[in-house]
């Protein structure tokens, strides 16, 4: 039997709402905040502006001139009641190439040391599978992407790199992730791809990857 799913209320001022799935274990709780921000954004329910899915939790921006908190969280538990999560498998997968190691992935031997692997054990752990997109964020278009197997769970660089080259693959704390621009990042940098993560000329859509697609990392 699946674990319950408690849904919790955390108010972020007066025009949004954090929703909790708390319970289940990380992975299910994921599916499960991205099948409530899919069905809150299905039905355009009046006064909700946004359902923005994380780990284990969604992000629900409302007008408050057009409802209440109390209107808004009422609404969100009735959906929620018989809320069955996401699919385990993508049903949209992107393939990402990436090139391993050197200088596209100057941690990647460091990480293998301090994870008792060789580089190419972690390259086949990386590639041997697709991976869920958990969430967008910390930058506009960067994908939290997992659960890794365990075997890859690294924490982040203690102090971290000033610019982080736009593309680069990395892992920390469990999950990968791409730079899609250049930024400072803590995560361990294992490789490259040459895909551009975010465009803001891309019609429809300037994110390459959305929360609840696959991915699917392929050696370059």
């Amino acid at each position: 039997m699946a674990p319950q799913v408690i849904w919790r209320f955390a108010p972020l001022g007066e025009g949004a709402l954090l929703v909790h799935a708390q319970g289940p274990p990380a992975d299910l709780a994921n599916r499960y905040a991205l099948a409530l921000s899919r069905a809150v954004d299905a039905l355009s329910i009046p006064g909700i502006q946004s359902a923005l899915p994380g780990i284990g939790s969604v992000l629900v921006a409302f007008d408050p001139l057009s409802a209440t908190r109390g209107v808004v969280e009422r609404r969100i538990e009735s959906l929620a009641a018989d809320l069955q999560p996401a699919p385990e498998s993508p049903e949209r997968v992107a393939d990402i190439p990436v090139v391993f190691g050197g200088e596209e992935g100057p941690d990647l031997e460091d990480a293998g040391r301090e994870l008792g692997l060789s580089p190419e054990d972690i390259i086949a752990a990386l590639t041997v599978r697709p991976y869920r997109v958990m969430m967008i964020g910390f930058a506009y278009g960067f994908p939290y992407i997992g659960p890794l197997p365990s075997c890859l769970d690294l924490p982040r660089h203690s102090t971290p790199r000033v610019r982080v080259p736009a593309g680069s693959v990395a892992i920390a704390a469990g999950m990968a992730g791409i730079y899609p621009v250049e930024v400072p990042g803590g995560w361990r940098l294992v490789g490259r791809t040459s895909l551009r993560l975010f465009d803001p000329a891309r019609q429809g859509q300037p994110a390459l990857l959305s929360a609840g697609d696959g991915v699917r990392f392929v050696a370059a």
